[in-house]
């Protein structure tokens, strides 16, 4: 049996549902759909050629591939992850590699 990865760095927020999602930065929606395994309906901006950003398991997603994006723009509605549980999947990856995403978001 192959080692199991390490787990990837990422921010899992839960909360009532509906609740909105918003970009954390402007860019390019890259993905936005259901196709890829694990995510659920996930959205993927790219704000350059650096970054980019995941938010997973929304129960709708309110922007479309090839749309320009605003930070703080509404994006999705949060939808339930594994488990059934409300919970949005957030995720920064920077020249392909995750990072944590926390210094990405605002102050709580």
């Amino acid at each position: 049996h192959p080692p199991n990865p390490p787990p990837r760095p990422r921010v899992v927020r839960t909360a009532n549902v509906p609740q909105v999602v918003m970009a954390a930065a402007a860019g390019r929606v890259v993905y936005s759909g259901g196709g890829l395994t694990g995510y659920g309906q996930l959205i993927i901006i790219k704000p350059n050629d650096t970054y980019l950003s995941a938010y997973g398991h929304n129960a709708s997603l309110l922007v479309k591939e090839g749309q320009t994006i605003k930070k703080g723009q509404r994006i999705a509605t949060m939808g339930e992850g594994p488990g059934q549980e409300p919970q949005l999947h957030f995720e920064i990856r920077r020249n392909g590699k995750p990072v944590n995403p926390r210094q990405f978001l605002p102050a709580r």
